[in-house]
């Protein structure tokens, strides 16, 4: 089990073994991923997460930087659940075009489940399935490429995260006794 206490940059077993993995991109049909053999260091996470804000004063500590994808985007353990392994954080993808919190919200899905069926609370169930809705919104607009432009691993990567999101909240809405449109 990997702490999130201190400043501890090795990887889990699971990323370890992802790094040791062969990627085939396959000239832009493939996986268009890039994982690192340790996580970024955390002035370098702090230096990149400043210059995507804009925000100087950001501290980018809380962020296990693990891979990145062709546009420069990055995929991170977000240490937000204190005490917690950092097995156990959830996954966040830091798009270089600002794309961000959507996998955070999907991987949070089966703790969101658990815990409503748990407490019998239907109202958290609602609030998660507003969060994804409300991430996945700013992405919408480029998930398909427009007019000639040639679709990238990057338009295929953003489609497969709005099909997930999509199957989240359908599903979601089932279990609240509403019916999901079939499509918008």
């Amino acid at each position: 089990m990997t702490d999130t206490s201190g400043d501890d940059r090795r990887l889990p077993p699971a990323l370890a073994e992802l790094a040791r993995t062969p990627i085939d991109y396959a000239d832009g049909e493939g996986i268009d991923f890039e994982p690192y053999d340790a996580f970024d260091s955390a002035e370098a996470t702090t230096e990149w997460l400043r210059q995507w804000t804009g925000n100087p004063e950001l501290d980018g500590n809380a962020f296990r930087v693990f891979g990145q994808d062709g546009t420069g985007g990055l995929a991170a353990l977000w240490r937000v659940r204190t005490g917690r392994p950092l097995v156990e954080q959830p996954v966040v993808f830091l798009s270089s075009e600002g794309e961000r919190g959507v996998v955070a919200g999907l991987a949070d899905h089966p703790r969101v489940l658990a815990a409503t069926a748990a407490h019998r609370a239907p109202d958290r169930l609602a609030r998660h399935l507003v969060a994804v809705a409300d991430a996945l919104a700013p992405l919408l607009p480029s998930v398909l490429p427009l007019g000639d432009e040639k679709p990238s691993a990057a338009h295929r990567a953003r489609l497969a995260l709005a099909e997930a999101a999509g199957t989240v909240l359908a599903g979601g809405l089932s279990l609240l006794g509403i019916d999901a449109p079939e499509h918008l």
